[in-house]
């Protein structure tokens, strides 16, 4: 009798813990959240490009909850601040995917922070963008590990550490791990792929087995397109402007170069495919797959010119082509699948989701402009009235009424147009009854155009004030958390259009700790002999005068700074020339 009851009390109590753990994981489910770069609408096979092979993906859209009008910001930092905060980009400091625009604010409170109110393990994988340096990092925005490229890109001017391998900058990179650099063999989207598989497995097999957020965020298919052979082979001899028998949809006209760009743009987003397959295949392995919230989505339309299932514009645009995204979102233990939900949807949405479903509060210090997608996961029926969405580009700061959008139900409101242009000059669409804007029809519809326009102008005035854009992010140099510190071209302010250039005014908003410094300057071409370098922060000016023939480096050391906000502007006189340095490197010595 006694056996037996012993016996009996050992099942309940295994059942109670199995029971507990059950549903300590169904209220806080593990979290991927998949985000891929520059893939444009068209770019999967699910959306009916029969040229790129995404099984994949494929398979993971049809076993999902598909948002099929799922909106994001036209260009890759932009959409990326407003993915991790719930907020318009513009309230997080970010405006511009650099000129020193692409910098949040350290004040801001990411899905990583909010998760670990639960204690998530938190792990940034790929693409960052949203800052470079301390107190901006992926590290110091609430992610445990991070694998990630600098900038906006491989290749590009402000990942210094793969710049200069030119053709080859998606193969065997210098990458930054927590912060530091570290080198790594293979190509980049194989690479993160990996570095997310070892975070999960590790989390899973360590003693404590925390739920994760896991932020998978590809460089590819961006430009430069760099491209496994093997790859590319898949796709060499197809021409990709043929294939499409729906014509009632728009197509724009392909260029040889278009072609050939398809060409190594499908090729990498087929790798991309491949690399999901291990990915899920790994959470399979560990049963978790289950109990794991999978998200998937691109960061905006294609750069270039392909099929983008008949919508207008791309990359760039705030029409359809550039803002509209697929959107798959998969959670076998709560959702049903298999369902597509045609009310609109955005970026700024996925905090809040996000936030219920894994029962974590929301910041409630702030704006939120997202909205909870719970309820439409759970099937209920709902209409948010009077919603509108608000969608911008372009370079530095918005530009009242150039390449704008205000979006309100079925209608949208797009402005090409100057500051003080009478109301019609804009277009009005009404995309229920035409998805690929190609019928202008304000001429009948003003009062709905000027509602839209005076909705624009309310956000536009908030969000042009608010404070991140007033009182903008500043690097922080000489701080224990990230010495030395290297200021790059994207981060870099000034003219208009900071790239490569030799000779072009740049600053960049920093912080500096008082102390003493060794600083570096390194340019992208040797210097010419017998020029000054000069260094400029706040009213402190100093020069030295440069004896090396042939180098591309000047060092001034032991620097005294006084605490201070400054701009930091340096450049290179010779010969009534200023060459702007293509990095510095501040370190602090004592």
């Amino acid at each position: 009798m006694k056996r037996r009851f012993i016996i009996t009390l050992l099942t309940n109590i295994l059942i109670f813990t199995v029971s507990l753990s059950f549903a300590q994981d169904f209220e806080h489910p593990n979290v991927i959240l998949i985000i891929t770069d520059d893939q444009g609408y068209g770019d999967l096979g699910y959306t009916g490009n029969p040229h790129v092979q995404t099984p994949v993906i494929d398979s993971f859209a049809k076993e999902s909850t598909r948002f099929n009008n799922f909106y994001v910001s036209p260009v890759c930092a932009p959409t990326r601040s407003s993915l991790m905060t719930g907020r318009y980009s513009l309230r997080t400091g970010v405006r511009d995917t650099y000129n020193g625009g692409a910098i949040m604010a350290a004040n801001e409170v990411t899905i990583a922070e909010m998760l670990k109110q639960a204690n998530y393990r938190t792990g940034a994988f790929g693409k960052w963008h949203l800052g470079d340096n301390y107190p901006c990092r992926p590290n110091d925005q609430g992610f445990d590990e991070s694998v990630i490229h600098l900038s906006g890109g491989m290749g590009q001017v402000g990942d210094f550490t793969t710049y200069f391998k030119g053709d080859s900058s998606y193969f065997d990179p210098v990458l930054w791990y927590n912060g530091k650099q570290k080198a790594y063999k293979g190509y980049c989207s194989d690479i993160f792929t990996q570095q997310a598989i070892n975070f999960i497995e590790k989390n899973q097999r360590s003693g404590t087995r925390n739920p994760f957020f896991c932020y998978l965020a590809f460089n590819a298919p961006h430009t430069p397109l760099q491209v496994p052979e093997e790859y590319y082979n898949l796709y060499k001899d197809i021409d990709p402007s043929l294939g499409f028998e729906d014509r009632r949809q728009p197509f724009v006209e392909m260029s040889e170069k278009d072609k050939e760009d398809a060409r190594k743009v499908y090729g990498m987003v087929s790798n991309i495919d491949d690399n999901l397959g291990k990915l899920f295949a790994k959470l399979d392995e560990l049963k978790i797959a289950n109990n794991t919230l999978i998200i998937f989505m691109t960061d905006n339309g294609p750069q270039q010119v392909r099929y983008i299932a008949g919508l207008r514009g791309k990359k760039g645009d705030v029409y359809c082509g550039g803002v509209k995204v697929p959107f798959f979102l998969k959670y076998s233990a709560r959702f049903e699948g298999n369902r597509d939900i045609e009310i609109p949807a955005a970026h700024y949405d996925i905090l809040p989701t996000l936030a219920q479903i894994c029962h974590v509060e929301m910041p409630m210090d702030r704006s939120i402009d997202g909205k909870s997608l719970l309820p439409l996961l759970e099937g209920e029926e709902i209409i948010w009235e009077n919603r509108t969405m608000f969608f911008y580009w372009t370079r530095k700061y918005p530009e009242l009424y150039n390449n704008i959008a205000m979006q309100s139900g079925p209608y949208k409101l797009v402005g090409h147009a100057d500051h003080n242009s009478p109301i019609t000059d804009f277009e009005l669409f009404k995309l229920d009854d035409d998805p690929y804007e190609q019928m202008n029809i304000l001429g009948d519809n003003k009062g709905v155009a000027e509602a839209l326009k005076s909705e624009f102008d309310r956000v536009y005035a908030e969000l042009i004030t608010s404070e991140n854009i007033k009182n903008p992010p500043r690097i922080v140099v000489g701080d224990r958390h990230e010495n030395p510190s290297v200021l790059n071209r994207n981060d870099a302010s000034g003219s208009r259009g900071i790239w490569a250039q030799e000779e072009i005014y740049g600053k960049w908003r920093v912080t500096i700790n008082e102390g003493y410094y060794n600083i570096k300057f390194k340019f992208v071409n040797p210097i010419e002999v017998d020029g000054d370098m000069y260094l400029e922060a706040g009213s402190m000016v100093k020069k030295q005068k440069n004896e090396k023939i042939d180098t591309d480096i000047i060092v001034m050391k032991n620097i005294y700074f006084s605490q201070q906000d400054c701009d930091f502007k340096p450049f290179y006189e010779i010969n009534g020339r200023n060459i702007f340095p293509f990095y510095v490197e501040f370190d602090k010595v004592n």
